[in-house]
């Protein structure tokens, strides 16, 4: 693609896209091709200008440069997903919205004759002033009651210009809000879109073939195992299974299905196998069943944003009281006009939400994508953390270093078999399997029957008439009584301390063990120390594996406490512990053992690469590759409250001094509106701001 440098600085440059006009979907496109880039931080396009402003890591430059010549929208699509929905239209809706605005109003201060003006205005007044009769009628003296008063008093002293001011700084943050709310659905949204890309489905000759989840059409048959995400919407044919349909109907439990049971996209199956006869294809409707979902309930909010706004309302009768008392007592209408001029709503229900909106926007900047304020809320709070191991503390992708066979059976014939039933059930081990046996070109048939997964445990199955079990020591020896051939308990006793053990038995004597590597996160030690330094006073390893590898990853990363071979439940039943002691609790996992405690913890932090489940249920999820987002999600947070505290003793400071310069009559009506509009705009303005420097993250 041909472009030309605008602007360059250090690690950040502009460049402009030649091309006769840029479309929001080529923005998107070109944005999340540069981003998926690791030697870029970051990237923004803007396709009115055709520019996209690149932030890039040190000592770069060239390779970005190529990065640019060489791009190309045809092969940028085979490169990225472009999720089906994205902000950008939502964005350009509501600028454009606040520009007609804003130039509605200085057009009718500067172009039309005061006559008009004052007809213009009062017409407009008419909506609030119904807006009030209707709150009264109710019985309830709300903020829409103070706005209706302040225009009307307004209007009454003749002071039309303070009248529009006042409506056109409602009008901002009624726009602000709305735009507010919009954005934080449509995130979470977006953040619980599909992202499945392949499926199992069944071939008419009854063969199970790994597929694109684009070549599946209506009336074919997918199966859907533990853990994994529906993709399409169906009906249940055969399996019995509990889903997770909370991100469609908002239901807290997983509900039954079995044969004739409707099954819908997105949803997870948390326990069972099911085989679904698909009913619609990609593109049914799905994001817009979570919009409604989302918009329906009140978990975006945070407890301090709805605060501010409960606060506003509980403000207005000692507003009305107070202009009231005023020309009770001094008889100025004046003074008591002056008072009425001074809304705290305005400044509480317009800052609150664009804090919000913008410490959200920050940490998707940094690739953390967030569902709402309430979880940065809780996030900022929690003085408790909790780490699973695998695939969290250590590298999402472990590999395989030996496999130890028994009974005299075959390395490569155990590994074949092990990836045979490890291959329908994603987890980080899993894969480890899975692709070693890829890497030695071992390649098997399904002569498996039915594979059961055994969630912190393992998979069993039966094959030509024998079970074979696959997984950890207390399922292997204790559950199911396998036992060590017999001769060969010095072979066991040797088996290397360093790695982790995945134990296989064939009809309850054990045949193999895999050895696993499992190598610490490079960033782990560091990110613990981090957390410490922010306020985390307990943070805590759980992990499904022995206490010997336990103890040696807890040693290395620094946590205060560790936990070995837990059960999903354990983990759960941990969180509620210390909620007991009154802390709030931060969950960090990425597998299927992990949903009990993301969904129990305050705030439940995915690794984008986990297990679907994992990230359905989760609020928050940060990308795989670097645990230090943890630092910055922490910063972010604690920043977004403290902004918001200073706001709030701001406005509240401020508008109180004004209120006393009205009753004193030092400061005229007009005189405090503008004061109010004037420190109204400024702090939404200072809210807009980013709480952490450019890439402050990319830097720590």
């Amino acid at each position: 693609m041909k472009c030309r440098i605008l602007h360059e600085s250090r690690g950040r440059m502009r460049v402009h896209f030649f091309q006769r006009r840029m479309t929001g979907p080529q923005a998107d496109l070109i944005q999340a091709f540069l981003e998926d880039r690791s030697e870029i931080i970051r990237a923004r396009a803007d396709e009115r200008t055709g520019n996209v402003v690149i932030l890039y890591r040190d000592g770069l430059r060239e390779e970005v440069l190529s990065i640019l010549s060489s791009f190309d929208y045809e092969e940028a699509k085979g490169l990225v997903t472009i999720p089906e929905h994205t902000s950008r239209a939502t964005a350009r809706k509501y600028e454009e919205k606040l520009f007609f605005h804003i130039t509605r109003r200085a057009a009718a201060m500067l172009l039309f004759p005061s006559g008009f003006r004052t007809l213009f205005t009062a017409a407009r007044s008419v909506p609030y002033i119904l807006r009030a009769i209707r709150s009264l009628s109710k019985g309830r003296l709300e903020v829409s009651v103070l706005d209706a008063v302040s225009i009307l008093v307004s209007m009454l002293r003749g002071e039309f210009g303070t009248a529009g001011n006042v409506m056109f700084l409602l009008g901002i943050g009624d726009i602000m809000e709305e735009w507010t709310h919009k954005k934080s659905v449509e995130d979470l949204a977006e953040a619980m879109s599909l992202n499945v890309e392949k499926v199992w489905m069944r071939t008419p000759d009854g063969q199970e073939v790994l597929t694109g989840v684009d070549r599946v059409r209506e009336g074919d048959i997918v199966l859907i195992r533990t853990g994994n995400m529906i993709p399409l919407d169906g009906v249940v044919l055969e399996g019995d299974g509990m889903v997770n349909q909370s991100s469609i109907t908002g239901e807290p439990l997983p509900v039954h299905k079995r044969p004739g049971s409707m099954i819908y996209a997105g949803t997870v199956v948390e326990e069972g196998e099911l085989a679904i006869s698909v009913r619609q294809v990609s593109g049914s409707g799905r994001y817009d069943r979570i919009v409604k979902m989302i918009e329906e309930s009140e978990k975006l909010k945070s407890v301090t944003e709805d605060k501010a706004s409960h606060l506003a309302d509980r403000l207005v009768p000692w507003t009305l009281g107070a202009a009231a008392l005023t020309f009770a007592l001094t008889r100025s209408a004046a003074r008591s006009a002056a008072i009425l001029m001074v809304d705290f709503c305005c400044a509480l229900k317009l800052s609150m939400p664009i804090t919000v909106l913008s410490a959200m926007r920050e940490a998707g900047a940094h690739k953390i994508s967030v569902k709402g304020g309430k979880f940065l809320e809780n996030c900022s709070e929690a003085t408790t953390i909790v780490f699973d191991k695998t695939g969290t503390l250590t590298l999402a992708a472990p590999s395989v270093k030996g496999v130890e066979t028994f009974g005299g059976t075959d390395p490569d014939e155990m590994l074949r078999l092990a990836a045979c039933l490890e291959e329908h059930y994603p987890h980080s081990i899993a894969n480890a399997v899975t692709n070693e046996a890829v890497r030695r070109h071992l390649d098997h048939e399904e002569k498996h029957s039915k594979v059961e997964y055994v969630v912190a445990h393992g998979v069993a199955s039966t094959i030509d008439g024998k079970k074979v079990c696959l997984g950890s020591y207390h399922f292997i020896f204790e559950d199911e009584g396998a036992r060590i051939p017999e001769g060969e308990e010095a072979h066991f006793d040797s088996l290397p301390d360093e790695y982790s053990h995945l134990y296989m038995a064939i009809d309850n004597v054990l045949v193999a063990v895999i050895l696993i590597e499992d190598q610490l996160k490079l960033e782990a030690p560091a990110t613990i120390r981090g957390l410490h330094e922010l306020g985390f006073d307990r943070i805590v390893m759980m992990t499904g594996d022995s206490e010997r590898t336990a103890r040696a990853v807890a040693a290395r990363v620094g946590t205060d406490a560790w936990y070995a071979e837990v059960l999903p439940e354990q983990k759960a039943d941990f969180i509620r512990k210390e909620h007991s002691g009154g802390r709030k609790v931060i969950m960090v996992g990425d597998g299927v053992n992990d949903s009990p405690a993301l969904s129990e913890s305050d705030c439940g932090i995915a690794i984008n690469s986990g297990a679907a489940i994992a990230r359905e249920i989760a609020d928050i999820t940060i990308r795989e590759d670097d645990l230090k987002s943890l630092l910055v999600l922490r910063r972010i947070s604690k920043g977004m409250m403290r902004r918001i505290t200073g706001n709030y003793r701001s406005i509240i400071a401020f508008n109180s001094f004004l209120i006393l310069m009205g009753v004193l009559g030092v400061f005229p009506s007009g005189t405090t509106a503008l004061l109010h509009n004037i420190s109204t705009i400024g702090i939404s303005l200072n809210s807009m701001t980013d709480l952490l420097g450019r890439d402050a993250a990319f830097r720590a």
